[in-house]
């Protein structure tokens, strides 16, 4: 499923192509795909919230399946392996940000999906150090919505650097917030949540939140950290807002529209704002060890490929239980 030109969701404008199969370069595995996830920076992509930085392009950046094929210098991954492959498509190893164990925010990094064509189609190719081998007991479908808003939402939790019996409050409940209140509640943090619609709201119920409020209700204690994964900047005062003294917030987004004026008293008291952005290799590792582990599981409705275009439409609209997810 091919973007040519950036367009509205529902003006259709991913069309299928038939391409030859991808090969290989130096360092590289072709992947039979059997499942990628959509995630809403796909829609961002597709209509130009974020500019595509070629075109035409394959999105998507929550790929699984199988190793066909490796090229010259492949040395860790065989054929058949179920591998992975995120946002994160390489970094240059040598700028500043990299040498400081921090390529997530490498000066020349690639992206799945953005800049290298993607895992909506049947088969992608990807650099062996940016694949992930998939755990035991995992399958392709239960895999592929870890492999952006799972690790990004992951990372979001590890800045928020909150304990066993902290507070921690989630403002939006889609895909990437149930696998954070996974991870949050295994590590002994207790879950508040605000999030809109009676659907959400009872997601985040049966997942072992503490309290499920509506956008505009204030948690009943004050929380030591917030994630926020709406794109909405009044969506972080709002956090800000429930913050306890030293309280950290996390905003989870790759675009966010404008944050309004507020006022200072809600950031004094030694209270911080950051961004979680992208994430590292040592981040997808240590969420799939977590996934094997825990057991985390998500929630997918599947869509066939050449329906891409329906499920970004029903992703904007919020119509997805869970994460939405194209089977080849």
């Amino acid at each position: 499923m091919e973007l040519t030109h950036p367009g509205a969701a529902d003006t259709s404008p991913l069309v299928p192509v038939t391409r030859p199969d991808p090969v290989p370069g130096e360092g590289e595995v072709l992947i039979e795909v059997q499942a990628c996830a959509v995630c809403r920076t796909d829609l961002q992509i597709v209509e130009g919230d974020l500019e595509a930085h070629s075109l035409p392009l394959i999105p998507g950046h929550q790929a699984v399946g199988r190793v066909l094929a490796a090229g010259p210098g492949v040395v860790a991954l065989a054929e058949g392996e179920l591998v992975g492959v995120g946002w994160l498509a390489h970094t240059c190893g040598v700028c500043d940000m990299c040498r400081r164990g921090r390529e997530n925010l490498c000066r020349r990094a690639e992206f799945t999906g953005w800049d290298r064509d993607g895992g909506y189609g049947t088969h992608t190719v990807a650099r062996e150090e940016y694949c992930y081998r998939v755990p035991e007991g995992l399958t392709a479908v239960e895999a592929a919505p870890l492999l952006c808003g799972g690790i990004i939402g992951y990372r979001s939790f590890k800045l928020t650097e909150v304990g066993p019996g902290d507070r921690l409050g989630l403002y939006g409940f889609g895909a990437s917030a149930l696998l954070v209140a996974q991870v949050a509640i295994h590590r002994g943090c207790q879950v508040y949540v605000v999030t809109r619609g009676t659907p959400a709201q009872e997601r985040a119920r049966a997942s072992g939140a503490a309290w499920v409020g509506a956008p505009g209700q204030q948690p009943p204690e004050p929380l030591q950290a917030a994630i926020t994964f709406a794109p909405a900047g009044e969506v972080v005062v709002d956090a800000l807002r429930a913050l306890d003294r030293a309280g950290s917030l996390v905003i989870n987004a790759i675009h966010l529209d404008h944050v309004p004026e507020f006022e200072y008293q809600h950031l004094y008291w030694e209270r911080r704002v950051q961004s979680a952005a992208n994430f590292t290799r040592q981040d997808s590792a240590e969420l799939l060890h977590l996934a094997s582990e825990i057991p985390i599981r998500t929630q997918h409705e599947e869509f066939p490929l050449e329906e891409a275009n329906q499920a970004l439409m029903k992703l904007k609209t919020d119509g997805v239980r869970g994460a939405a997810v194209l089977i080849p």
